[in-house]
């Protein structure tokens, strides 16, 4: 059996993006020296990072990235703009990673201040047209200013949200002036594993800009938000397509695309939902991930107003009673096994956020390769095209709520700090769920892990399934449960374990395994004083694969009695851990490929 595969062969297929010639003003920059490197930490172009557009669901043609070299500051927390500013920080990496630039602590006593200038075309300015300004994502509350005009103030620190900022354009140069506080572990506010010491499997955090931050024209009543729901028995999607300003008179018009061919189309009322039938009907699976192109078009009075792209996928997750007689998940009507991985999502160079839309995609893209048909993306919220990649190369996402207070041996003695937790959390949980409602991946939602700020788990599970009806609920994935939602979920280390079958809920190991491999020279820190204690660390390979059969050896007579899936801890090694399929750095994959897809397929299909 091979071993310690390098990743060499796999990289050559995801770095296409060339070096480029950097302009006068980003020569000089350098990254923070990292402690581990990726092998897309030297693609950063610090004259255009992450240039992809960010939002591949609602998407137009002209629009203009803001990503790249910021002025930044620290200042008190209740002090405004600071007079001086301290130097220049790489938008959008976390100002605690190498790629920024920076590598510096903030604190919850201090607010992260940045600055730059910026054009706006003429031609975005004509024809009663507005400018909105973008921002993926800013951890956690954030202020925003263009040229001395207070935009707003927005709390969140996963969701994305946008300003119109025509008003307030001036002639020549712009100015955006962003603000952001995060109090990290000493706030209420969900903020899954980031934590101010790092240590076990509590890892750095994040403050402020960590996703992209663009701007694009549109009309006056324009597109703003799309609906998407598919009905693979009656071969309809149904649509609704939010305005900006929801006014009379105006028409909407959707035509969806098999490849070159039209797969239907429909004209409906903007607000409104409508059908559109959809024929030849081609399925969504992990096995043959079809996705439909969908072009939507605002129109008045037979004018074109605006119009956006968009992809949609045709497939139904439910529970069923199997043949056995066992609670199964059936996606498209057929009972499948879903087993997958544990995917924290964070990186050494960039921490939350990925260095290039490559290294997004590329772990999901091993997943694949290695047989698993799951992904249980954990406690953290990705960016937009992440689940874009999700979709179109086929994986099934089991998507957790970050978790929020109480977490870490909080009281509950402060009335009104469980208030404020309790509301936001709810006002996240309902962003999350509105802003990837369109996924076809997305089949679960976790609203708790285990006892991590859980509370009113009933109440919590009933807004999720109120919210969104057309997926499963998993609440909590592991230890507390309360008979609620759709899935009885355990956790055991290293297990195989599974709970006991129910009528109408589905059992599952929401995680197990967890077994380690240190790889010396891809390591994150040398001293494992701090590595948590149920995960041995081991230097031997041969144990590792030993170990790794035998326990999915040991899932299969589970499945037969019952279990309906189960997730491996975990996709990679994160920071202190070592416990990961790859190491943090994705430059070796501790497992043969061609081993485990076979092993991962006697499970899933056998």
């Amino acid at each position: 059996m091979k071993t310690l595969v390098p990743v060499t062969l796999y990289l050559a297929l995801f770095l296409l993006y060339p070096a480029t010639l950097l302009s006068q003003s980003t020569e000089q920059w350098q990254p923070a020296e990292p402690r581990l490197t990726t092998p897309w930490t030297d693609s950063v172009d610090p004259g255009n990072p992450l240039p992809e557009y960010p939002r591949p669901q609602l998407k137009r043609d002209n629009w203009k990235s803001l990503n790249g070299l910021w002025d930044y500051a620290f200042a008190p927390k209740l002090e405004g703009e600071p007079g001086q500013w301290e130097g220049e920080i790489l938008v959008p990496y976390p100002i605690e990673s190498a790629l920024s630039g920076v590598k510096k602590t903030v604190g919850p006593d201090r607010r992260l201040w940045y600055r730059r200038t910026f054009d706006v075309p003429e031609a975005w300015l004509q024809n009663d047209q507005r400018v909105l300004l973008h921002f993926g994502a800013v951890d956690w509350a954030s202020d925003v200013w263009v040229n001395g005009h207070k935009l707003g103030h927005h709390r969140g620190g996963y969701d994305s949200f946008a300003y119109d900022i025509t008003d307030a354009i001036q002639n020549g140069e712009q100015t955006i002036t962003v603000a952001a506080w995060d109090p990290s572990d000493a706030g209420y506010q969900p903020r899954g594993k980031q934590v101010r010491n790092p240590r076990g499997i509590w890892y750095t955090n994040t403050t402020g800009i960590w996703q992209t931050v663009w701007l694009e024209p549109v009309p006056k009543v324009s597109i703003k938000d799309l609906r998407m729901q598919p009905d693979i028995d009656e071969k309809q999607l149904s649509l609704k397509v939010k305005g900006s300003t929801e006014k009379e008179g105006y028409t909407v018009h959707a035509a969806a695309y098999a490849g070159d061919t039209k797969a239907g189309e429909a004209t409906g009322k903007l607000g409104e939902a409508f059908n559109i039938d959809v024929d030849p009907l081609k399925l969504w699976s992990p096995e043959s991930p079809f996705l439909y192109d969908l072009k939507v078009t605002l129109r008045r009075n037979g004018k074109d107003i605006d119009q956006v792209s968009s992809y949609f996928g045709m497939r139904e997750i439910r529970l069923g009673k199997a043949e056995d007689g066992y609670v199964r998940f059936f996606l498209n009507d057929k009972p499948l096994f879903h087993f997958g991985l544990l995917d924290q999502g964070f990186w050494p160079d960039g921490l939350y956020t990925a260095p290039t839309d490559n290294a997004l995609k590329y772990d999901i893209k091993v997943t694949k390769d290695l047989g698993y048909n799951m992904i249980r993306k954990h406690v953290k919220i990705e960016p937009n095209r992440w689940y874009y990649w999700a979709d179109k190369m086929g994986v099934l996402v089991w998507q957790d709520m970050p978790n929020g207070d109480r977490h870490i041996g909080r009281n509950d003695d402060d009335i009104n700090r469980v208030a404020q937790s309790a509301y936001q959390y709810k006002v996240e949980l309902e962003e999350m769920i509105d802003e990837h409602y369109n996924h076809p991946s997305i089949v679960t939602w976790v609203p708790f892990n285990e006892g991590w700020g859980q509370f009113q788990t009933e109440q919590v599970t009933n807004l999720v399934e109120q919210w969104d009806p057309t997926r499963l609920v998993d609440n909590p994935s592991g230890w507390a449960d309360r008979g609620v939602s759709d899935m009885n979920d355990i956790h055991s280390y290293p297990g195989p374990d599974m709970p006991e079958t129910e009528e109408d809920r589905a059992a599952v190991l929401g995680e197990f395994g967890g077994q380690a491999l240190v790889v010396r020279e891809h390591l994150w820190l040398q001293d494992f004083s701090k590595a948590p204690s149920h995960f041995k660390t081991s230097q031997s390979k041969e144990r590792l694969h030993t170990k790794y059969d035998s326990l999915v050896t040991a899932v299969m007579p589970l499945k037969d009695k019952g279990l309906a899936g189960a997730v491996y801890t975990q996709t990679t090694d994160v920071e202190i851990e070592v416990n990961g399929i790859m190491t943090y750095d994705r430059r070796v994959i501790k497992f043969d490929q061609e081993h485990l897809r076979k092993l991962h397929n006697r499970l899933i299909h056998e």
